[in-house]
């Protein structure tokens, strides 16, 4: 049972973090299709920081800023998990990118370019560039990867005490993933660097290469096909 002034002080943490939660759903939003709801986000983030503020203790070293935004972050992608967000067509069209990169770079000898895969699928460049697009939110890994008996990624998920996450995070899967980031073409790396290290937005990504927000959004579509075909031939 809380106290009234516990109550209270719950109540005071949850009104100053609510601005934390909209920070982060729109940063989670950018990775995402149009067709999910930020208000749908925002909500699993409120519900995420509430169970922050139950859970946290002073003593347990880090500063609750920290802790909250993990518990956040963490509850917006459930919930994206939960509601498999990526429409199934979407998700064969990328499968069948991530086919088409991998055909071409056994054949060639080298990472594809842009024109050599639509040219490969038979579409046109503009064609192919609107299918990236309208992917976009396409990630590295989905939790389904966990759950097709055929996926390569289940092979990482060998150790039953472990979450996918953590699975991931295991230290081969790292260098591995670390070395397909150093393959990817010049333009790709950049953005990517720019996105997962500088924490940059995909305004600020355009501004700093000099196209538009939309081909920011195509770039990371087409690096994170590259990445999946990639590991995939590693597997």
């Amino acid at each position: 049972m809380y106290t009234a002034s516990g109550t209270q002080d719950r109540q005071q943490w949850i009104k100053e973090y609510a601005p934390l939660v909209k920070r982060i759903a729109h940063q989670v939003m950018a990775k995402l299709p149009a067709s999910v709801e930020i208000d749908d986000i925002i909500q699993a983030g409120m519900i995420g920081l509430m169970d922050a503020v139950g859970r946290y203790e002073e003593t347990q070293g880090a500063q609750f800023e920290t802790y909250a935004a993990q518990r956040i972050r963490g509850a917006m992608l459930d919930e994206l998990r939960s509601c498999d967000w990526m429409p199934r067509g979407i998700r064969k069209n990328m499968r069948t990118i991530e086919k088409a990169i991998s055909t071409l770079e056994q054949r060639l000898g080298r990472q594809p370019s842009e024109l050599e895969i639509a040219g490969h699928m038979e579409l046109s460049l503009p064609v192919y560039q609107e299918m990236l697009q309208e992917a976009r939110g396409h990630q590295l890994v989905y939790y389904e990867d966990y759950s097709e008996d055929e996926h390569f990624l289940d092979r990482q998920a060998g150790h039953a005490h472990l979450s996918p996450l953590d699975n991931l995070l295991e230290e081969g899967m790292r260098e591995r993933l670390i070395a397909a980031i150093v393959d990817l073409p010049e333009r790709e790396k950049m953005m990517m660097g720019l996105y997962y290290e500088q924490d940059l937005n995909l305004r600020e990504i355009g501004d700093v290469m000099g196209v538009s927000e939309s081909r920011v959004c195509q770039i990371h579509t087409q690096a994170i096909a590259r990445l999946r075909s990639m590991l995939r031939e590693e597997e």
